[in-house]
């Protein structure tokens, strides 16, 4: 799963009008198969085994939809996948901008360089980062299946980029019960204390990469929200989304 820069951007999901990938932004959401992790909990488990059975979408007919209503959408949220395994995905987030489009760029942090020139082009307006587990190896090793150390290195470096910058960002962590508890939760605080924004996202076992995991229950809503309040404080703001 080493990182592959000589791939073109290809999007294989269109999700043209959406309210809930950028809070109070209303966005068209582009996925981008391929990702250098194989976390179990991940929804989009087809863009990474078989990106080939998804239709390729054309760049241009992404770009006139949104031309013809900017009116009243505010730009583009990029995911996957992960974007920042393509080589020319900061060319990609420069053509929306040029056609007057905000961008998102949703991220593993695997690769810190296009993150830190992407911020310093300005060609990027949030970014929202996922943190799969607490910043300590094996732990992340078996939450994502990262197995390199580089590339763990890596993703603490792109943390430390995000938070020196004047970006709007924020940090987010699907919460699995058995993967992740209260106290998993704390150390990953503890490495970001002081950021922006933290988001506990909610397990949903509906159609993830390990099957194993669809036979469980999400932690009730209430379980999030108090584990929440107990890491308001250390972090500007904290958020808890999903269903129970």
């Amino acid at each position: 799963m080493a990182l592959n820069y000589k791939m073109k951007i290809v999007i294989k999901g269109f999700v043209k009008s959406s309210l809930i990938d950028w809070d109070g932004r209303i966005v068209s959401t582009l996925y981008v198969p391929c990702c250098n992790m194989r976390c179990p909990f991940c929804h989009n488990g087809g863009l990474l085994l078989n990106p080939e059975g998804y239709q390729t979408i054309p760049i241009n007919e992404i770009k006139d939809f949104y031309k013809q209503r900017q009116d009243f959408m505010d730009g583009i949220c990029l995911t996957g996948g992960e974007p920042c395994l393509y080589e020319d995905v900061l060319d990609f987030m420069e053509e929306f901008k040029e056609i007057g489009a905000m961008v998102k760029l949703d991220t593993n942090g695997t690769n810190p360089g296009i993150i830190e020139e992407a911020i310093s082009k300005r060609i990027v307006d949030y970014i929202a980062m996922d943190i799969k587990a607490p910043l300590e190896f094996d732990a992340y090793n078996k939450a994502s299946k990262v197995q390199s150390e580089k590339l763990f290195k890596n993703v603490k470096e792109s943390i430390k980029i995000i938070m020196s910058s004047d970006i709007d960002y924020e940090f987010r962590t699907t919460v699995v019960p058995g993967l992740h508890d209260k106290e998993d939760i704390r150390k990953i605080v503890e490495f970001i204390r002081g950021a922006k924004r933290y988001a506990l996202q909610n397990f949903q076992p509906d159609g993830v990469l390990d099957k194993k995991l669809q036979e469980i229950k999400p932690y009730k809503k209430e379980i999030l929200e108090k584990i929440a309040d107990g890491i308001r404080g250390s972090v500007e703001s904290v958020i808890v989304r999903g269903r129970e």
